[in-house]
C-alpha cells in the first residue's frame, strides 16, 4: 500500500515502540505517546503490535491511496473519513481503495467532542522508513528517525515495508473487541492517573484536588494548571535521570508530566511518577482536560500493567478468530 500525503495535519509523525536502549547517551526514547492505541491499530491491520504507525495529533493529515490496502485506526476519534464517502471509525480496520482520499478533520469536527488528542493509523505490512538506532520512530528533538526526523508534509509517501505476510487478516475489516479500551471515548469526568510516590514525597499534595492541562502540552511534557504546590516540593535539585511519566515540579509549583520525547535527565524535583499502565492516558491528554492523581503502590502498578498485556493478548486472539471466520465465509462463497 502507498499513501500520498496531500496535507500533513497539525503534527503527524511515524512512531513505533521507540528506542529505550539509548537513554544513557541522552537519546530520548520517543515512540508512540499512546503505545496501547498504536498496538491496537497495528493488530487491526494484521501487523505485529510493535510496527511503526502514523501518530496524528488533534488535526490529522489528508492522504490519497495510490494503491488499495487495509488500514487500522485506534485512539482518539479525529473525524476520519473517505472524502465524499464513509466515516472511518476508530477501533476498527478499513479497506481503502486505490484513488480514495482520506482526511482527519480533528476531534469534535462536526460532532460532539470526544476525549483524546492522538489517533494512530497503521497500514497492513507496517510503514517503511529507515531504522535508526533500532527504531523507525521520529525523534523531533534530534531530527532523526521517521521521515528525516520531522513531521510528514505534502509530497511525502507512506509505503508499507517489504516484510513477508504475517498471516494477519489480509482484507478483513475487523472491530477491536472492547469499547474505549484506553479511555479516549466521551467522558465528562477528570482523567484519573495512578502515581507512585517519589523520594521527594509530593504525591499526596498532587492528589489533593484536580488539575487542568495547559496549552503547553506536547510530546515532551504536559504542563498542568491549578494551585501551586508548596515551595518545598518544587524547585531545582541535583541533575538525575527521569523516566517517562515523572511529574516534575519547577520553582513555580505547577507540575509537568514528562511524555514520550522527554529529556533523559532533569534538574527539578519529582513529586511522583505515573505508572506505566496509565502512560497511554497521558499521551491522550489535550489542553483543557481535567486531571486527578490517585496514589498507589508497586503491587497495584504491577497488576495494572499485567492486565494491560493480558487485555492486548486477548484482543489479538479475538481478532485472529474473527479473521478466521471471515476466511471461512469467503471460501464458502458467502
Amino acid at each position: 500500500m502507498i499513501l500520498d500525503v496531500l496535507d500533513g495535519g497539525l503534527l503527524t509523525t511515524v512512531q513505533d515502540a521507540g528506542r529505550p536502549g539509548w537513554t544513557h547517551l541522552g537519546v530520548p526514547v520517543s515512540g508512540a505517546a499512546d503505545p496501547w492505541s498504536r498496538a491496537v491499530a497495528n493488530l487491526l491491520a494484521g501487523n505485529d503490535e510493535g510496527e511503526a504507525a502514523l501518530e496524528m495529533t488533534l488535526i490529522g493529515p489528508r492522504l490519497r491511496a495510490r494503491t488499495g490496502g487495509l488500514i487500522g485506526l485506534a485512539g482518539a476519534d479525529l473525524g476520519g473519513r473517505v472524502v465524499g464517502g464513509r466515516r472511518l471509525g476508530v477501533g476498527r480496520s478499513h479497506w481503502v481503495a486505490a484513488g480514495d482520499e482520506i482526511a482527519f478533520e480533528g476531534a469534535g469536527a462536526g460532532r460532539r467532542p470526544g476525549r483524546g488528542a492522538r489517533c494512530y493509523l497503521a497500514v497492513a505490512g507496517g510503514i517503511d522508513v529507515p531504522v535508526v538506532l533500532g527504531s523507525r520512530s521520529t525523534c523531533l528533538a534530534g531530527g532523526f528517525g521517521g521521515l528525516d526526523g520531522r513531521a510528514i508534509r505534502p509530497g511525502d509517501q507512506i509505503a508499507k515495508t517489504d516484510a513477508p505476510d504475517r498471516g494477519g487478516p489480509a482484507e478483513a475489516e475487523l472491530v477491536w473487541p472492547a469499547v474505549n479500551p484506553n479511555g479516549t471515548g466521551r467522558d465528562d469526568g477528570p482523567v484519573a492517573l495512578r502515581v507512585l510516590p517519589s523520594p521527594d514525597d509530593g504525591a499526596d499534595a498532587l492528589a489533593d484536588g484536580s488539575w487542568r492541562v495547559a496549552a503547553a502540552a506536547d510530546r515532551v511534557g504536559v504542563r498542568l494548571e491549578g494551585r501551586a504546590l508548596p515551595a518545598e516540593l518544587g524547585g531545582e535539585t541535583l541533575t538525575h535521570g527521569v523516566p517517562w511519566g515523572a511529574i516534575q515540579v519547577p520553582p513555580d509549583g505547577r507540575p509537568i508530566i514528562l511524555s514520550a520525547d522527554h529529556q533523559t535527565t532533569g534538574g527539578y524535583r519529582v513529586a511522583a511518577v505515573v505508572i506505566s499502565a496509565d502512560l497511554p492516558l497521558v499521551g491522550q491528554l489535550r489542553p483543557g482536560d481535567e486531571v486527578r492523581f490517585v496514589v498507589t503502590d508497586l503491587a497495584e502498578a504491577d497488576r495494572a500493567v499485567r492486565a494491560r498485556h493480558e487485555a492486548l493478548a486477548a484482543g489479538a486472539a479475538a481478532l485472529r478468530e474473527a479473521a478466521g471466520w471471515d476466511d471461512l465465509v469467503a471460501s464458502a462463497g458467502g
